[in-house]
């Protein structure tokens, strides 16, 4: 598995899963604003740029990270965050190991199951992934994710590199996960994180979330579409992680 890492020489671990489609730079700037105090891991997902890996599901991906933290930091550390995809594989590897972190952000995960969605994506796909590497068509597509502008470069060079087989398999497995009822064993303290721009399955999916996990705190993020807390409010984000732990 690859990463990008700062603040090694911190004993303290925190890790961070980006979104769909995304990269490691989706927590570049709470990675910087973080690594004077702690160890800041961000693994490249399954089937993304740079990733050694190819995306098979995310009970796979989950499995690996696991994997990882097992080998390099004796089973568990302080912190994992993780947002929209990375948000599911971090509700799975809570749900496959309840004590793999102490704390838990999870934003914008959905796991509500849209069988409708799944069915499309493939014919979706074959239509028009010969459009991603089209500069105009990928504006508009990073236009409608709510990215800060300054991100465009590297959105577009990542996702060019993301093969369609790839897409369709992470797309296809976000859009059908669900909770398994392990997650209520989870010992981490959980906070849970929504928009109230998102859409209404995407909140369902965070009160869902709450509902199953005692203890876990849930925050619904006026003014804020899917994924936008930690991509696009950095300093916020941060202050929340200091807060909490």
């Amino acid at each position: 598995m690859r990463t990008v890492e700062y603040g090694k020489e911190n004993k303290e671990v925190i890790m961070f899963l980006h979104g769909g489609g995304l990269s490691w730079w989706n927590y570049r700037e709470i990675a910087e604003m973080l690594a004077d105090k702690y160890h800041i891991i961000i693994p490249i997902l399954d089937g993304h740029s740079g990733s050694n890996h190819s995306f098979t599901s995310i009970e796979d991906n989950a499995n690996r990270i696991i994997e990882y933290i097992d080998e390099k930091y004796n089973r568990s550390i302080k912190m994992i965050g993780g947002v929209s995809l990375g948000g599911q594989i971090l509700v799975e590897m809570l749900s496959q190991r309840n004590d793999i972190c102490e704390y838990a952000f999870i934003e914008s995960a959905l796991v509500i199951p849209m069988k409708l969605t799944n069915m499309l994506i493939k014919p979706s796909m074959d239509m028009s992934y010969f459009l991603i590497k089209e500069k105009w068509f990928s504006k508009l597509q990073f236009k409608s994710l709510k990215i800060k502008n300054d991100l465009f470069e590297e959105y577009y060079r990542d996702t060019c590199l993301i093969s369609k087989e790839n897409m369709i398999a992470f797309l296809e497995e976000n859009s059908v996960f669900s909770l398994k009822d392990t997650i209520s064993n989870v010992c981490a303290k959980v906070f849970i994180y929504v928009g109230d721009k998102e859409n209404q399955a995407m909140k369902k999916s965070a009160k869902f979330i709450h509902s199953k996990i005692p203890n876990s705190e849930l925050y619904i993020l006026p003014n804020l579409a899917h994924g936008e807390f930690s991509i696009n409010h950095a300093s916020e984000y941060v202050n929340e992680i200091n807060k909490m732990l």
